[in-house]
């Protein structure tokens, strides 16, 4: 309600973000403000519309325990507090069917003609809040949810206890409308399973579920509680005491989670069957209730976040933030906040700190009114430029636009440029150029390496934020490794292109190994999966010439794998010690002959 009276702040309900263009501090959002068909202006609440109104639907809000009609308030504290028509259940108004709303409303603020906005703004930064959605046990019904009516998950338990809930706060059973004399809870439904559900914890059930017992005790002293749990996940500041005061009040903490779970016919009790871990015996525990706590999943619109803003995400779907101890509220594209259950499961203490970080990132950003750009961007020579889009196609952060069309050359957006290099490498015609890592300095120092005693040495292309930063690691923790490896620094591994590795095999490396972040943890969003790409298509083209393609080896080493990249390096040398001179001197000869053959064809093609 603050938000909405504060003079500064536009708050735009019952809209969605459709697209995002430009870059830090240029952003252009266009969003479409869905029709309510009431006036929110006029609109004073007054309710007559709803009591006119002929159409029942089940409301989302209660979970379904209670009915709403067709004009509503979404929920009771909802900004603007004034109603809005769900078309898909009324009755319609092509042509009007019913009309008693409008019939009924004294300042005329019913409109069936209103249509979709579409509103379109510039914007500094952007701030990404989507919040989380609950886990749904339907999909693995071990417990019965969809079969017996007195199994709830723990958001329509809390509907039922809430003071604006479907029974005002009094805790019934569904079955017969009677209040429980036992309650079960099970824990981690839909969390810390591989098989059912989702790996990772959700951060949340243990502490919701405490808060639910305590409730209930506190509502009749004649509910016992019973907890069926794996761990039970206290790491917050007093958890551990609102655990201890759950206990003293009688709610009964089981180590042990149900393998099946029946219902008595008669009595609509449900009879557990669990195996107690601490004690090691089987056993049967009869409740009225069963309370299932479920985890936290990401949004379902994610994906579609996710594409407009140009952002990655982690193996569990949640998004991926730049750097989860250094920049843990950044985006890895510049000028996009990450807030609340966006980049993993969060309490509400939790979201509330994030949110007032970003809040402070992106105001410290806007404050300054300008921004500083990385120096290792890329330039586009449109001479050589022949309007092929592959640039724009690789880059992660939308920073290059190219008019294939029209063929209008490909232009690099400085503010949006990270230098990852990818499209320089990805660039079949050299129009690209990286400022401070060109083609001619890395390629220099291939030369300079392979000079002399060229048996000796692994040529290692190595990412600056992982490899790189774990080869720096493994030297300052005094880890032993051969010292055969020489080491070239790139932005990320995606800068790597296939002349670096051939001229390195040309001019007698052993061994070539290309290096860089993990493949879904990548710094620059998912340019080391175009590494990768190139990688596999040398392997193919190494193997098609003769050679053989093992001597050109992919590893993902962290920045704090030290152990990692030398144990790397040891593996190398072995290989190493196995290619012979006469390979080495094979690999020459094929790969000089292939050069020569290219550089005939391009001075033929540029002689015509």
């Amino acid at each position: 309600m603050d938000v909405g009276r504060h003079p500064n702040i536009t708050l735009l309900t019952y809209s969605e973000v459709e697209d995002v263009s430009g870059y830090i501090g240029n952003f252009k959002v266009k969003m479409r403000r869905k029709a309510k068909y009431v006036d929110e202006s006029t609109c004073n609440a007054c309710e007559e519309c709803v009591k006119v109104c002929p159409v029942v639907v089940p409301d989302e809000f209660q979970m379904g325990f209670a009915s709403r009609r067709a004009i509503y308030i979404p929920f009771p504290q909802a900004v603007p507090s004034s109603y809005l028509i769900d078309m898909e259940a009324c009755l319609g108004n092509f042509p009007i069917a019913c009309g008693k709303c409008m019939d009924v409303c004294d300042q005329n603020s019913i409109n069936y003609d209103m249509k979709d906005e579409i509103i379109e703004v510039e914007v500094g930064t952007i701030i990404v809040s989507p919040g989380i959605d609950m886990y749904d046990p339907t999909e693995h019904d071990e417990y019965g949810y969809t079969k017996f009516e007195n199994v709830l998950t723990s958001m329509e338990f809390e509907r039922l206890m809430g003071p604006t809930g479907p029974t005002a706060g009094e805790i019934i059973r569904p079955s017969d409308r009677k209040m429980p004399r036992t309650v079960g809870f099970i824990q981690c439904v839909g969390s810390r399973s591989r098989k059912k559900g989702n790996p990772y914890c959700s951060n949340i059930c243990c502490m919701n579920t405490v808060k639910e017992t305590l409730l209930l005790s506190e509502y009749s002293s004649d509910i016992k509680s019973k907890v069926f749990y794996m761990d039970m996940r206290t790491f917050g500041k007093g958890f551990e005491d609102f655990l201890k005061r759950s206990k003293e009040h009688g709610a009964i903490y089981i180590r042990g989670i149900p393998g099946e779970i029946e219902e008595d016919p008669r009595t609509k009790n449900l009879i557990l069957t669990i195996e107690d871990t601490m004690t090691g015996k089987i056993e049967q525990h009869e409740v009225e209730m069963v309370v299932l706590a479920t985890g936290i999943t990401p949004r379902v619109d994610s994906e579609g976040i996710r594409k407009l803003l140009t952002l990655t995400t982690t193996s569990d779907g949640f998004l991926m933030e730049q750097h989860p101890k250094l920049k843990p509220v950044e985006a890895p594209t510049a000028g996009v906040f990450l807030s609340g259950c966006a980049e993993s499961p969060k309490d509400v203490r939790e979201s509330v700190q994030q949110a007032g970080a970003a809040a402070a990132k992106a105001q410290i950003l806007m404050g300054q009114g300008k921004v500083k750009v990385e120096a290792i961007t890329a330039s586009v020579d449109s001479e050589h430029c022949t309007c092929c889009g592959i640039c724009a196609k690789v880059c992660p952060y939308s920073a290059i636009t190219v008019d294939v069309k029209n063929k209008i050359p490909a232009t690099v957006t400085e503010a949006a440029c990270h230098g990852c290099g990818t499209c320089s490498a990805e660039c079949p015609f050299d129009a690209i150029t990286m400022k401070h890592f060109t083609d001619k300095q890395l390629l220099s120092m291939v030369d300079n390496y392979l000079e002399e005693k060229q048996k000796e040495k692994i040529i290692v292309f190595a990412c600056n934020w992982c490899s790189y930063a774990g080869a720096d690691f493994a030297g300052i923790s005094r880890l032993q490794y051969p010292d055969t490896c020489r080491i070239i620094r790139t932005m990320c591994s995606g800068r790597v292109d296939e002349k670096f590795v051939l001229r390195a095999f040309e001019l007698g490396a052993p061994i070539v190994l290309v290096s860089g972040c993990h493949y879904a943890d990548c710094t620059y969003i998912n340019a080391n999966r175009w590494a990768q790409l190139r990688v596999e298509k040398l392997w193919n083209k190494l193997e098609r010439l003769g050679i053989r393609p093992e001597r050109l080896q992919l590893e993902w080493i962290a920045a704090s794998e030290a152990v990692k990249f030398a144990k790397v390096m040891k593996e190398m040398e072995e290989m190493r010690k196995k290619v012979t001179i006469e390979e080495i001197k094979e690999t020459e000869k094929i790969l000089k002959q292939e050069r020569e053959k290219k550089e005939a064809r391009e001075k033929k093609k540029k002689k015509k």
